[in-house]
């Protein structure tokens, strides 16, 4: 129930600017989980999330990134957890989830600031991770495994 709840958290905080514990309290109990303000408190400091600056100058919950763009524990675990396979078509790397992973797997991927990648789509089982080069897919690709 645990490892459910936090990937609902990722999902949650990469899908929307959540703001608060209270308000984030209020999504999970939508998405069926019923959690107290400690579990809350407790899932926050064991995903190593952060706030940043939301688009409209608020703060928000992230996944925090270290100062070196690598990705935290946690968050290598989303990529370990979520990714059944992958396969590159040219200079599109196509990333196969566990269904409802891709946004938090597709973050995670952008979270490792992979130089030559220009950007993650993601959609419920499914990421299209788009290349500058067909050249560089398979070093991208490479990458990505060794994370997993």
């Amino acid at each position: 129930m645990k490892t459910k709840r936090q990937r609902k958290i990722i999902e949650l905080i990469t899908e929307r600017n959540v703001e608060t514990q209270d308000e984030l309290a209020a999504l999970l109990e939508k998405e069926g989980f019923t959690v107290t303000q400690a579990t809350i408190s407790r899932d926050i400091r064991e995903l190593n999330l952060t706030k940043s600056v939301s688009p409209d100058g608020g703060q928000k919950y992230s996944i925090a990134v270290s100062a070196l763009g690598g990705i935290y524990g946690k968050y290598l675990r989303v990529l370990s957890d979520g990714i059944l396979k992958m396969e590159i078509a040219e200079n599109i790397l196509v990333i196969k989830t566990v269904s409802g992973m891709a946004m938090a797997v597709g973050a995670a991927v952008d979270a490792m600031s992979i130089e030559n990648v220009v950007g993650c789509i993601a959609g419920d089982d499914t990421i299209m991770c788009i290349i500058k080069t067909k050249e560089d897919a398979p070093v991208v690709k490479a990458r990505i495994e060794e994370a997993i």
